[in-house]
């Protein structure tokens, strides 16, 4: 047992000792196709991160990152104690778990209805509708939302006057805020959501459903003792990467939806990133905040990374 696990040991190591250069020369073509994904990162992601260094400096962009005056924890000191910070954390997250509740359900459960359907034709015409509101704007979206809700100008709204109803203003509410933009992302994104909900569904053995239909389990067990544990590992993966983003709400969408009445419910981080940062200038206290965002993220992540492994499900790394 001893030499069997040496002689392993060793074919690893001579496996690592390999030279680089005939695995790229064979697989070139592939490393040719994702290099437009690599520049990606590196260019936007990457080397960004060496200006976050302005977040402890005082930043003036004439005197740039190497002549600006260091300041250390300044900035963030402010952040914390500023009021503003707590009605920013609360509307960030409030946003993020409602759409964490009902937002992330949304495309495992389509996808197991579509499972479902047994006529193809069907099938691939209601995935084909689902999936067109995933390649509209937000300011597309939010021009739908204005002309259906709108108090003056909206078909809801309208169709109340028909009826001698009290008309509602409902985008100006701000106890339907929250609600409206879990509603606009189920909308927009539930229908992509499911394809890879899909594959996963896909790659289960029809022999599976077959037995089970035999042994007598109806749509629901075959769904609960087949289907489900089929998609567990991808619903782990993508529940992490979703936490790692609770503190990202989609900037575009709460800026076109946020009015003067919702303001106290619609200020997120990303929003006040930007009118604090670009529109007054703050770039250091601005970045200072951003940076905070993404610690919180890689925090979640982690941890609900090392959650996932510790309950024995499937884990990113």
């Amino acid at each position: 047992m001893r030499k069997r696990s040496s002689q392993s040991g060793a074919a690893r190591l001579r496996e690592s000792k390999r030279p680089l250069w005939p695995d790229l020369k064979r697989d070139r073509y592939l490393y040719v196709l994702a290099l437009p994904g690599i520049l990606f990162f590196i260019i936007f992601k990457y080397i960004p991160i060496t200006n976050l260094v302005i977040g402890f400096q005082d930043y003036s962009p004439y005197l740039g990152i190497a002549g600006s005056p260091w300041v250390g924890f300044e900035h963030f000191a402010r952040f914390f104690s500023n009021p503003d910070f707590w009605m920013l954390l609360r509307n960030t997250l409030g946003i993020s778990l409602m759409n964490l509740v009902f937002f992330f359900p949304a495309p495992i459960i389509l996808a197991l209805m579509l499972n479902e359907v047994r006529h193809q034709l069907m099938k691939r015409t209601v995935q084909s509708l689902i999936y067109i509101p995933h390649f509209l704007s937000w300011v597309l979206i939010y021009g739908l939302t204005y002309l259906m809700f709108s108090q003056s100008e909206g078909l809801f709204n309208k169709l109340l006057t028909a009826l001698d109803k009290n008309t509602v203003d409902i985008l100006s509410n701000p106890k339907l805020f929250w609600g409206m933009l879990t509603a606009q992302s189920i909308w927009k994104e539930v229908g992509w959501g499911t394809i890879i909900f899909l594959a996963a569904i896909a790659g289960v053995d029809p022999q599976q459903y077959e037995a089970a239909v035999i042994d007598g389990a109806g749509r629901f067990r075959r769904m609960w003792h087949i289907t489900l544990p089929a998609m567990r590992n991808v619903i782990m993966i993508l529940l992490i990467l979703r936490l790692g983003t609770i503190m990202d709400t989609g900037f575009e969408q709460v800026y076109l939806m946020m009015n003067a009445a919702v303001t106290e419910v619609a200020e997120v981080f990303d929003t006040y990133v930007y009118r604090v940062g670009i529109r007054q200038g703050e770039f250091s206290y601005s970045t200072a905040i951003g940076l905070f965002k993404s610690i919180v993220g890689v925090i979640l992540v982690v941890g609900a990374n090392r959650a996932a492994k510790r309950f024995g499900q499937e884990s990113l790394y």
